[in-house]
């Protein structure tokens, strides 16, 4: 994919209220018009980069970019699980991410046991390939020294935001 690392930022949204509640594994949403504008080389799947809320911590994280065919959703969505334990939600705060690699393609799954094994897979697998060094060194990109409020008219990848 020509378009990874892909950067992109906005404000987080009510997604389909299953991450925290069905799956224990709690995702913030970009608004459509983030989803809207992906590349067209970035398929959908599931993808590992760096995340941060706002202006905190940087943080490792696992994105679903698709339909999630289990729940046979209409609307294609862009979930981010921020691999940190945060003490409340972040609704209408900013999300920045760098996505900076491919997993695996979406697919549908018999269960929902069979769905969060996947996703747990995932997230050990982002954790290890976030630790080389030509991801680690995306953490320090620049797209993440600015402060938020700053760069609300800022261009990335070719979108403003």
């Amino acid at each position: 994919m020509r378009s990874l690392p892909h950067f992109c930022r906005g404000q987080v949204v009510r997604g389909f209220g299953r991450g925290s509640k069905d799956l224990g594994i709690p995702t913030a949403n970009f608004p459509e018009s983030v989803v809207d504008n992906l590349p067209a080389d970035i398929s959908t799947g599931i993808y590992y980069g760096w995340a941060r809320v706002d202006n905190g911590d940087i943080h490792k994280m696992v994105m679903s970019i698709g339909w999630n065919p289990y729940y046979k959703n209409t609307k294609k969505s862009m979930e981010t699980h921020v691999i940190h334990t945060f003490e409340e939600d972040f609704y209408g705060q900013m999300l920045s991410v760098a996505m900076v690699g491919y997993i695996r393609p979406e697919r549908g799954f018999n269960s929902l046991d069979e769905l969060i094994a996947a996703i747990h897979s995932d997230i050990e697998e982002a954790k290890i390939k976030l630790d080389l060094p030509e991801h680690l060194k995306l953490k320090e990109h620049h797209f993440f020294k600015t402060s938020v409020s700053t760069t609300a008219n800022q261009i990335c990848n070719g979108h403003r935001l």
